[in-house]
């Protein structure tokens, strides 16, 4: 349970409000303790002789303290479950902004839908934690001290036999308790796998019906959640016995505090009244005996879940600012890049490199090479997504690794070849890296994009919704949705990662044509396999295993006659043939 210290800073914000919510939980069982003490003293004024007056006085005060306790109970109720929710909100704020920082690396290590599972079920059971638990522990402190003082006051040793089981009771609480938590860590594990299924399902449903996977994935999830079942199954069977145990652990106490307290009357050492206000004292130790069980189980179930949480809040960005930087006013797009090597993982062969570039401001640069030549993670080390090593790779003769994020980031705008796109509006989509930007903006960069024919013929323009991830639009849409999204940015720096790759040739070397004034004055890196794309670049880069093995310019390259002007050969003869 040591873990559970690192929650209390969370509780910081709201102490004021949890002094209020104590403060109602002690003055709740504080009146509640007097109901035993009148009930006592009206069975014993009762005896000597009976009154309705007394019986009408004894019933109001009786009312009047049911009143108050339920209001202090609402009262603590009200603060402490706010209280909790608040935290779930501070705590799924920061779990979503630590993901944001995050690498892309750090997600190809983990499932999206385990990451989901903790944002979801995890976070509501450190919620309980924080909330109910922490609510009933407290009520479960006071009732059993007040209780137990007064039981003490009443008869000693009658006290010291209705305590004879705490013993047991600890050592059931332990035993059960521990499994309960291990068994609630299989129960999340297991919630985990089942929700990445799902996403993945969900994500992939094009692919499971293309190839009519359908049953068989339906027997795998049906398979999963047979586990997962099995797994509350077995958590229920402990937390099933454990509360029957503590009341028959209790009972036996009843009994032996029944059998005394009788003996107790007759030998004349208490009365009647006070062997009653003694059972009511004791009925309401009986509630912290059981309810224990209970706040045992919320505070098993919460700590092992933050402790899923705090694995994730735990891991530090890979790519984060760190002192001390570089505060440009601003960037002017000048790339210099020596003696780059890069391996994604420190025992892993490099992918990139030994590599040396330079590109001042406002130069055009073209990459071509073949699939796994390095050329999308040469470009991903630009804006940091993946870490270069320090010194390699420099943005107007600073370091990077140098320069705040958002800097540099804001100074770049990158459209990758598997494009993304939100479930919103055409409009909302394009001006995602803008949000302020004036519908004659987003149309302008839409037909710069080579979109105003397909806008023309969307139900509803730049308001037509494209659905989760663009389902609604086609590859070349989509692409074209993300060059528009890019290019509305006006950053210094434009990485094109084959972004043109899903429409046909002629529909791509027309929106290269337009997208000259755009490049004018930016420094662009356009990635393509096609050689029509980057002819018209200052400046050419060849890769093949990480290495640069030729560069120059289009007409330079030709010359040369090495693997670009082959490329170009093997291109020019497809495109006869197609056009024949």
């Amino acid at each position: 349970m040591r873990r559970l210290l690192a929650l209390l800073p969370y509780f910081r914000p709201y102490r004021l409000r949890l002094a209020l919510g104590v403060s109602a939980i002690v003055l709740s069982v504080g009146v509640g303790l007097l109901a035993p003490l009148l009930v006592g003293r009206a069975v014993d004024e009762f005896r000597q002789a009976a009154s309705r007056q007394a019986l009408l006085v004894y019933a109001l005060l009786l009312l009047g303290v049911a009143a108050v306790q339920g209001l202090f109970s609402f009262v603590q109720r009200r603060v402490l479950v706010a209280v909790s929710r608040d935290i779930e909100v501070d705590l799924r704020d920061e779990y979503f902004a630590h993901l944001e920082r995050q690498p892309p690396a750090f997600f190809h290590a983990r499932a999206t839908g385990d990451l989901m599972a903790r944002a979801t079920s995890d976070l509501n059971a450190v919620r309980m934690l924080c909330g109910p638990a922490i609510m009933y522990s407290a009520q479960t402190l006071f009732t059993g001290i007040g209780a137990l003082a007064a039981m003490v006051h009443i008869d000693a040793r009658l006290s010291l036999v209705a305590l004879a089981v705490t013993p047991a009771v600890a050592v059931a609480t332990q035993v059960f308790g521990d499994r309960i938590h291990r068994r609630y860590e299989r129960v999340q594990e297991r919630f985990a796998d089942l929700t990445t299924r799902v996403q993945e399902n969900l994500a992939g449903v094009r692919v499971v019906r293309a190839y009519a996977q359908e049953e068989a994935e339906r027997r795998s999830f049906a398979a999963l959640n047979d586990v997962y079942v099995e797994e509350n199954r077995r958590l229920s069977q402990w937390t099933a016995a454990f509360y029957p145990l503590l009341q028959a652990l209790v009972g036996v106490g009843f009994v032996a505090v029944l059998a005394l307290g009788g003996r107790e009357i007759l030998a004349g050492r208490i009365s009647v009244g006070q062997f009653v206000t003694f059972n009511f004292f004791l009925s309401k130790l009986i509630w912290p005996m059981i309810a224990i069980g209970w706040v045992i189980n919320l505070a098993q179930r919460g700590a092992a879940s933050f402790a899923r949480l705090r694995e994730i809040l735990d891991v530090a960005p890979a790519v984060a600012d760190r002192e001390p930087l570089a505060r440009p006013p601003a960037l002017r797009g000048d790339v210099e890049i020596a003696g780059l090597v890069f391996a994604y993982a420190p025992d892993a062969p490099p992918v990139l490199g030994p590599l040396d570039l330079s590109a001042p401001a406002g130069t055009r640069v073209g990459i071509v090479g073949p699939t796994g030549s390095g050329k999308s993670t040469l470009l991903a080390l630009l804006p940091r997504l993946w870490e270069p090593p320090e010194g390699s790779v420099r943005l107007d003769g600073i370091d990077v690794r140098r320069l705040p994020l958002a800097l540099l980031r804001g100074a770049i705008a990158a459209v990758p070849q598997e494009t993304f796109l939100f479930s919103a509006t055409v409009a909302e989509n394009i001006a995602f890296g803008r949000p302020d930007a004036t519908e004659e903006e987003i149309l302008a960069a839409a037909d710069m994009a080579g979109l105003e024919e397909d806008l023309a013929g969307f139900p509803a323009g730049l308001a037509t919704v494209v659905g989760e991830r663009g389902i609604t639009l086609s590859g070349g849409q989509k692409q074209r949705v993300a060059l528009a999204r890019a290019l509305l940015r006006q950053p210094r720096l434009l990485l094109l990662d084959d972004c043109l790759s899903a429409v046909d040739a002629a529909t791509e070397a027309r929106i290269l044509g337009r997208l000259g004034a755009a490049f004018a004055g930016r420094t662009v890196f356009v990635v393509s396999h096609r050689v029509a794309a980057v002819a018209a670049c200052d400046l050419i880069l060849v890769l093949d295993s990480g290495r640069i093995v030729e560069r120059g310019t289009h007409s330079e390259l030709l010359e040369v006659g090495g693997a670009y002007a082959e490329l170009a050969r093997l291109q020019t003869l497809e495109d006869e043939l197609a056009s024949a």
